[in-house]
């Protein structure tokens, strides 16, 4: 019975294993990465079987040695290549990695957080909002003579806040200063 192909790219993978890595130095790394991590692989089931094989066998040569020279001749050109990428990394997630935590989790931990604080902001602009219009009221029942003033002062706060949108088409202008 012959077995489908499921096995594919992971499902938090930026890019699927078939396509090309990118262009230039970026690209070449990337190879020189991949060329680094399957040279780990090799010297860790290099050093599983010869560790299971006979000590005392005659005609077998130790290979660990050759592959620890692949793996430090794969990190001597990833260091030469470093000199020409300028991409920076955030600490954070390189300690994330470490931790073995995925690097897309942190940004939708850090995006839900931002929509948390958020919702949290506009709850409480709305309820200052609901108090001046409720101290207003108060004011303008007890202290007629102040309503004009008030009236003013109602009149620049209704102003809408900025949303970010705004913000990132350029709607925002700034004041210029005289």
């Amino acid at each position: 019975m012959a077995r489908a192909n499921t096995s594919g790219p992971a499902p938090d993978s930026p890019r699927s294993s078939e396509s090309p890595p990118p262009g230039g130095v970026q690209g070449d790394l990337e190879l020189e990465l991949l060329g680094l991590a399957n040279a780990l692989y090799n010297l860790g089931t290099t050093v599983i079987n010869d560790l299971t094989k006979e000590k005392d066998k005659t005609g077998t040569g130790k290979q660990v040695g050759a592959r620890v020279n692949d793996v430090i001749n794969h990190l001597a050109t990833i260091d030469d290549m470093a000199q020409h990428v300028t991409t920076q990394i955030p600490i954070q997630v390189l300690g994330d990695i470490d931790s073995a935590r995925n690097p897309v989790m942190l940004t939708k931990e850090r995006l839900e957080r931002a929509a948390t604080e958020n919702q949290f902001m506009n709850g409480k602009i709305h309820a200052i909002d609901s108090y001046r219009n409720y101290l207003d009221d108060a004011l303008k029942q007890n202290f007629p003579d102040l309503s004009q003033y008030l009236q003013e002062a109602s009149a620049t706060h209704e102003q809408p806040l900025p949303t970010l949108a705004d913000a990132q088409n350029g709607i925002i202008k700034k004041e210029e200063s005289t």
